[in-house]
């Protein structure tokens, strides 16, 4: 198979290899990510203003924020059933981006895959909080970075593809409270890290980052 260089051709890789029976997407907006998704998947979409026009079959999308929709038995049912693959791309602040990676582990199944956008910034204005650019990835990218010190039985690894690249997070524990237990605890440790930590660190070490070429990347879909 060919490399790998956008996101949307790992998402779209990640469905024809995964071929989730259960599909949650955060953050739909128009929802042209919705496209990769293979027949016979059912999804949910949640974002609080959607613009979703010509949703595939079986998908319903709930107009509500993300912690509206997890607070709430009757619309996490609409799954129907545990998660088989994630993709969080939702507000993108590093507090949300946690909150929603840990309610989506509590609902997924242990074999399943989550895969959060914007994790690979590509300079310190496009990774501020507050959005002055056209392309904006925010801090998300202080989510992987949680994620690798807090949760070392998951296996967190960051995809370099364009615009600003894609964790895929897998070994899955839905019996874990770490993150939310500490989740207060874990942000005030986040908000004291800066974009040129990632340079003086280096993204390799504090982001697991590998590039978009399917022999690094087949690896990490497999379940």
């Amino acid at each position: 198979m060919n490399d790998i260089s956008t996101y949307y051709g790992l998402l779209r890789r990640a469905h024809e290899i995964i071929r989730p029976e259960r599909y949650l997407e955060i953050g739909v907006h128009e929802g042209h990510s919705l496209s990769f998704v293979q027949p016979g998947t059912r999804v949910v979409g949640v974002d609080p203003e959607p613009k979703v026009e010509n949703p595939p079959d079986n998908t319903v999308i709930v107009p509500a924020t993300s912690d509206a929709f997890f607070a709430d038995p009757e619309l996490v049912g609409l799954l129907g059933g545990p998660i088989d693959l994630a993709f969080v791309d939702g507000l993108h602040l590093h507090e949300q981006t946690l909150r929603d990676v840990a309610n989506v582990e509590r609902h997924s199944h242990p074999d399943g895959i989550i895969m959060i956008h914007d994790c690979l910034p590509i300079d310190a204005k496009t990774a501020a909080r507050d959005r002055t650019t056209v392309v904006w990835s925010g801090d998300v990218w202080k989510v992987v970075v949680a994620l690798r010190r807090h949760r070392p039985d998951l296996t967190v690894t960051t995809v370099d593809v364009e615009p600003t690249g894609l964790a895929i997070v897998s070994g899955l524990d839905p019996d874990n409270t770490i993150l939310h237990d500490d989740y207060d605890a874990i942000v005030e440790e986040l908000a004291g890290l800066e974009f040129d930590d990632l340079e003086s660190v280096g993204r390799d070490e504090m982001l697991g980052v590998v590039p978009g070429t399917w022999d690094r990347v087949e690896p990490l879909l497999a379940s």
